[in-house]
């Protein structure tokens, strides 16, 4: 049998439950609700980037569209009409088949694979570390092979600078040898003339050549002392650099050549504007780069170009000094040859007056002769016992005629007159011929000094040929200086005891200087030139 129930009254609310009851239960589903939301947002918040959080106030489709907009691929137009797709630039991983590039994802959580992943960044880091340090103490390296190399070249350049300066003091000591050799001439000799003059412009230039020569000498000195204190501070540097860097499996020199910097290979050459291979490093304290590496770096390549300006100077003042020296020696040498040709005109001109004069003093003194005969003839004998009665003045002819009065004969008085004029013809004509006598021997004199003369400066020209030749050196060239003093040296026999004119014989070794080997100022032939 059906049991019925007694029907109710209808309300508003049909819940039977109480509202707060209800409500009770409402509150904690809705933070029930909440705290899932939470839950997955943060969540999921840790699995993706800062950037792609979801704007509560747009639609879900239109965020993740603008979202993933900047990771799809650009396309460009190309001249022929065509076009060309290309990932945007950036990080991140390309999906070509998808057309797409997302950037990396930046986890918030440790991965269970981050103690691996720590390992690899830590051995990243530890090659990253070692490949510059390693790049770095190659372009150390290098530079300090590009500084020992131009060490060398100075080095080299020093020694032709100094066998130079050795050859323009060698010229000063030959200056000086000619000018004391010259000194040794006779007295009316030494006039001076363009020789003289010569031979101090020599001097002179020699001086301002040898004050230029040392100049670069000291400035090369002080560029060596430079470039050995920057090669070694490469090469502590260098060696600092190398302690981070325990195996090499390349050369230093390949590491500069796989980063592509042709700077970094060559000092001196000047760094483009594009660069092809790597970039160089900013310094850093403490990265492999430091300040103090950039700042020698630097220094280095400055001191190469310096250095490299300063051979090429010294180099053309090598040649410029040789060049002028040989020129002024050359003039030296014309002018003593120029001073050797006019005595020679001089002493044809003399040795031939002085064989005209040789003629007109024989012929005077026969003529001399011929007249005290003359005079002997006019006073007649003197004594009675001669056998030529005829010219005695008390003949029996003079002795009849003077019997008359007034018959005094002139003849006696015409002798003593002639004999007088002749006496007086007789010493005048001895005055002059003592007067040739004189004149000939002052005009031997002077042929014998132009004779000492000419040979003098024939041996300073032919000393001048010998010593400046390069197989003489320095020490030989100061011996002749050294060793022989014009004023301490024997000297040569007096010109009154040598005759006039002179015989040619063969030369004597005498106290001359060293180089000559023969007697100065003697009558001799020339020896060839060597």
């Amino acid at each position: 049998m059906r049991l019925l129930i007694p029907a109710v009254e209808r309300s508003q609310d049909t819940r039977v439950g109480a509202a707060a009851w209800h409500q009770e239960a409402q509150a904690k589903i809705q933070k029930a609700r909440q705290v899932t939301e939470r839950c997955a947002q943060e969540a999921v918040t840790m699995w993706q980037p800062k950037d792609s959080m979801l704007d509560p106030h747009m639609a879900p489709h239109l965020p993740r569209a603008a979202h993933i907009q900047p990771w799809r691929f650009c396309v460009e137009m190309l001249k022929g009409g065509g076009t060309l797709e290309k990932p945007p630039p950036g990080e991140g991983v390309t999906l070509w088949k998808s057309k797409m590039k997302p950037p990396v994802w930046h986890a918030r959580l440790p991965l269970p694979l981050n103690r691996d992943a720590l390992a690899l960044q830590t051995a990243e880091l530890v090659h990253t570390h070692a490949r510059g340090a390693r790049l770095t103490a190659a372009r150390l390296a290098h530079a300090q092979e590009q500084i020992n190399g131009q060490l060398r070249r100075l080095q080299r350049q020093r020694e032709a600078t100094d066998y130079r300066l050795s050859e323009v003091r060698k010229g000063l000591l030959i200056n000086q040898q000619s000018v004391k050799l010259r000194g040794y001439r006779p007295k009316s000799e030494k006039v001076p003339d363009k020789a003289d003059s010569m031979l101090t412009w020599e001097k002179e230039e020699l001086k301002n050549m040898k004050r230029k020569m040392e100049k670069d000498m000291e400035k090369s000195e002080a560029m060596l002392k430079t470039l050995a204190t920057c090669h070694d501070t490469l090469a502590f540097y260098c060696k600092e650099r190398l302690q981070a860097v325990d195996l090499m499996n390349q050369p230093l020199i390949k590491v500069l050549g796989q980063a592509g910097r042709y700077s970094w290979v060559n000092l001196s050459r000047a760094p483009t504007l594009r660069i092809q291979g790597e970039k160089t490093p900013p310094p850093d304290p403490v990265g492999t780069y430091t300040p103090e590496c950039a700042i020698e770096l630097y220094e280095a390549k400055r001191l190469l170009m310096e250095s490299k300006d300063t051979l090429q100077e010294m180099a053309k003042n090598v040649e410029d000094i040789r060049e002028r020296q040989q020129q002024t020696s050359d003039r030296v040498c014309a002018s003593l040859a120029q001073k050797m040709r006019e005595t020679s005109k001089l002493k044809e001109r003399m040795n031939m007056a002085l064989g005209l004069m040789r003629g007109t003093i024989h012929r005077c003194t026969k003529f001399n002769h011929e007249m005290y005969i003359t005079r002997d003839l006019i006073k007649g004998p003197q004594s009675k016992n001669y056998l030529e009665t005829r010219e005695k003045l008390d003949r029996p002819l003079v002795r009849v005629h003077q019997r008359h009065v007034g018959t005094q004969l002139p003849e006696a008085k015409r002798l003593a007159q002639s004999a007088d004029k002749l006496q007086r013809h007789i010493s005048h004509l001895e005055k002059n011929l003592d007067g040739l006598l004189a004149k000939r021997k002052n005009l031997a004199y002077s042929l014998n000094c132009k004779m000492i003369g000419q040979d003098l400066d024939y041996d300073v020209v032919r000393l001048r040929l010998r010593q400046r030749h390069p197989h003489v050196r320095y020490q030989q060239a100061q011996g002749l200086v050294n060793d022989w003093d014009p004023r301490t040296s024997s000297p040569a026999p007096p010109l009154s005891d040598r005759r006039i004119p002179p015989k040619p014989h063969p030369r004597r070794p005498s106290a001359g200087p060293a180089g000559t080997g023969w007697a100065l100022g003697a009558e001799t032939h020339r020896p060839p030139l060597p």
